[in-house]
């Protein structure tokens, strides 16, 4: 058994077969199919980080409800189990709604440690990036009719480059470090355990350099798809064949990048390796594709439109109080001043703080989503919360009670 809030991986846990070659069993209540290698109650997969064994929920869960009408279901006319819910989400399959809704409810109930751990990264990388801008721009300046050596020029853009380099890799750390720390916490909302900014780095900190790796190699591996994709039409001076190159790789880009989108998850709450991650969210991905571009498009769209809103405010009064107003973005200089840059930089703090935990949550309930649709995990999570016999209980003998019909 793992000490993880997550999740060891069953056998051959997307392709809908047990072990030995047959067909799983069905879920108890639902067409599901899940894994056979389930663990027994007690031993599953998902246990509380560092202990071995489930906390206890942090509010009353939710007992399974039977009784309910579901005219031409397995049922009769008694209706499944109602879902349980200990934490933020039901435990079935989720709809677009409940996902947004349970990354939004913990980032309420859960505030102190999901926006301190945003707040703090988002200061790092802010004021890290406020400092490049402006020693940038100030390197970059060139007196109205000199004429720079070159000596000077190559200096001066070596040195730009070294910051914005510096800057990129701030914000690597940041992110990986947000990504790690808010996937635990979200990981135990689930369940209706309450979290502390200590407990996430301590169940994090272990996996934080194969998440550093994880996200080196996507990165790099974008870069080089494009890099092939576009080198034909540089070579050949087509800019045409450049064209098609380009907006090839930006299809294949996109479709890999959404493949191994569950990947940094499944690293974190299964412990596993960088390979296997990939090689995991590919599997859960599987015929699921679109619909996990899809929630993962319009959240995008969600926080993108809500650092417009916060962002660009504070970036204008910053223009028109320290940047010259109209005459500083007509020249170009009306971001060079401290008092614009470090407007803007609050905007983005305080958009980054709001921002960051969404996307990382939503990714979250989509690995934790698509384990419940292939692999049943919401009985391991009705277990881990403490839910006796979830999901167990045999459907009402003939002649028995009729509600709802």
């Amino acid at each position: 058994m793992n000490d993880s809030p997550g999740w060891t991986t069953p056998g051959s846990p997307s392709d809908g077969q047990g072990s030995g070659g047959t067909q799983p069993p069905a879920r108890p209540a639902g067409g599901e199919k899940w894994s056979a290698e389930q663990p027994p109650p007690g031993q599953g997969p998902w246990s509380s980080p560092g202990t071995g064994a489930p906390d206890a929920p942090s509010t009353t869960p939710q007992q399974p409800a039977q009784g309910t009408g579901n005219p031409g279901g397995g049922w009769g006319s008694w209706g499944p189990p109602a879902a349980a819910k200990p934490g933020v989400i039901p435990l079935r399959p989720l709809g677009l709604g409940e996902i947004l809704d349970g990354a939004v409810t913990t980032m309420r109930t859960h505030w102190r440690p999901v926006l301190s751990i945003s707040l703090a990264v988002s200061l790092m990388v802010e004021i890290f990036s406020v400092l490049v801008q402006k020693y940038s721009a100030d390197r970059l300046a060139i007196e109205p009719n000199a004429q720079p050596r070159m000596e000077d020029v190559l200096d001066t853009v070596g040195s730009s480059a070294a910051l914005t380099i510096g800057a990129l890799f701030i914000q690597l750390l940041g992110g990986v470090l947000v990504t790690a720390m808010l996937t635990m916490i979200f990981s135990r909302a689930v369940l209706g355990q309450n979290s502390t900014i200590a407990g996430a780095w301590r169940d994090a900190r272990g996996q934080l350099l194969r998440l550093a790796g994880l996200t080196l190699l996507l990165g790099t591996g974008a870069a080089a798809v494009l890099t092939l994709m576009i080198l034909p039409g540089i070579l050949a001076h087509n800019f045409g064949l450049g064209f098609v190159g380009g907006f090839t790789a930006l299809v294949l880009i996109t479709w890999l990048w959404f493949k191994y989108s569950l990947a940094s998850p499944a690293l974190m709450l299964e412990k596993a390796k960088i390979f296997t991650a990939l090689n995991r969210s590919a599997k859960l991905v599987k015929g699921s594709w679109w619909r996990i571009f899809g929630i993962s498009l319009l959240t995008g769209l969600i926080t993108g439109m809500v650092s417009v809103i916060i962002v660009y405010p504070l970036t204008l009064i910053g223009v028109a109080l320290f940047g010259g107003g109209m005459d500083g973005l007509a020249d170009g200089t009306a971001m060079d001043s401290w008092g614009a840059l470090i407007s803007a930089g609050i905007g983005s703090v305080i958009a980054l703080t709001i921002t960051m935990p969404m996307a990382s949550g939503v990714t979250v309930l989509l690995y934790i989503d698509q384990r419940i649709r292939r692999e049943a995990l919401d009985l391991e999570l009705a277990r881990a919360a403490g839910l006796e016999n979830y999901g167990t209980a045999a459907p009402p003998a003939a002649g028995g009670p009729v509600t709802g019909g």
